[in-house]
């Protein structure tokens, strides 16, 4: 993967990530010059399916400042590009097991064109985001703990 345009940090926390994507993404105008200023947002954004095809809602992609037509709607629909059969695959499951597709991450490539990571995730009731916080500070705690007994042994 390449440069990380904007991520979805609270993803992991609240959805249990199941299978993750790659996808092409269908910019228009001068879009594709904002995201490299590195002006985007998905934090609130999701995933649909709609007539057998991907679309991302509610991501952020400003205006880019110099343009001067091709001008569109910063939060508009913007087709995910993904191979037939994977998309099949898709709505198979999230109509049946209940699991939803997450944003986590647009980015670009080594090829220089802008790809979205989505996974098939499932959501987190709050005790879980609790108990799995608890857990990461349990492990944190005790690998300082290792790292402090190892730093005294070696003097």
């Amino acid at each position: 993967m390449g440069k990380a345009i904007a991520t979805h940090r609270k993803a992991r926390r609240d959805y249990e990530i199941i299978d993750t994507f790659e996808t092409g993404i269908e910019l228009k105008g001068m879009e594709v010059k904002s995201l490299r200023t590195r002006g985007c947002s998905i934090d609130e954004s999701y995933a649909r399916i709609y007539r057998e095809e991907l679309f991302l809602f509610n991501a952020h992609i400003p205006e880019f400042p110099q343009a001067s037509f091709f001008k569109v709607d910063p939060r508009r629909k913007r087709k995910l590009l993904l191979h037939k059969k994977e998309i099949q695959k898709l709505i198979g499951q999230t109509t049946q097991k209940g699991l939803t597709l997450v944003p986590l991450k647009i980015y670009f490539n080594d090829r220089g064109l802008v790809k979205v990571q989505i996974a098939l995730a499932k959501g987190r009731k709050s005790y879980d985001k609790r108990k799995k916080l608890k857990d990461e500070l349990a492990k944190k705690e005790a690998e300082r703990a290792i790292s402090r007994h190892h730093k005294y042994q070696d003097r």
